[in-house]
């Protein structure tokens, strides 16, 4: 017997491959992650060796250092609990859960949000070094103690970020993935009516032919 509410459970392969992409994405916020403090311990020393040839105060040396400790920490932080949320999100797609779409869409849009801002910071630096109350020099000199892959590698991560939210939205909004969230559970089919003279045979004699 079947019901007319069923459909058939099979997953479009757009979304397997939605939820490829943000697999594929959080994958490389944990390797971003790991490379943000795997370079961070050279880009100290690089800055410290730096400065002790300048007349910086030994205090404003180490507030810089600290600062930039802190911010590499944070930023790992976040990255990784993101790439985790990214993976809740694949699995919850794969699932078939609706809400697991729309909230995909919520983390895209804001992950687009971030990837700009983080694109214009960058440039921004380029362009007209920000004003935090540090000496310019010791700016300069830790703009320089970074490694020459740091600024490309940021850039390619964000724009990388910003071009797989948009691949994800794209591909959740397509008529197959559409019928894939609207589906309802397929009930199972119903046992077929017990005969009820098996359960209860009819007493007396036969009736007859």
């Amino acid at each position: 017997m079947s019901y007319p509410d069923q459909v058939p459970t099979r997953r479009p392969a757009v979304v397997t491959l939605a939820a490829a992409v943000l697999a594929l994405m959080a994958l490389g916020a944990l390797v971003y992650a790991v490379a943000t403090l795997l370079a961070l311990g050279g880009t100290v020393d690089r800055f410290r060796a730096a400065a002790a040839d300048t007349v910086a105060g030994a205090d404003d040396v180490d507030g810089v250092v600290a600062l930039v400790r802190a911010g590499a920490i944070v930023s790992a932080v976040l990255t990784v609990l993101v790439g985790v949320l990214l993976v809740g999100l694949a699995t919850g797609l794969l699932a078939g859960r609706r809400g697991a779409r729309v909230a995909t869409w919520v983390v895209g849009g804001l992950g687009l949000l971030a990837g700009c801002c983080t694109g214009a910071l960058l440039l921004g630096q380029r362009a007209t070094p920000l004003e935090t109350g540090i000496d310019a020099n010791l700016l300069g000199l830790l703009g320089e103690a970074y490694p020459s892959w740091w600024l490309p590698v940021n850039a390619g991560v964000s724009v990388a970020q910003m071009l797989g939210y948009l691949v994800v939205a794209v591909l959740l909004a397509l008529p197959a993935a559409n019928g894939w969230f609207a589906r309802r559970p397929s009930r199972p089919a119903a046992p077929p009516p017990e005969n009820p003279y098996r359960l209860h045979p009819p007493q007396g004699p036969l009736p007859p032919r």
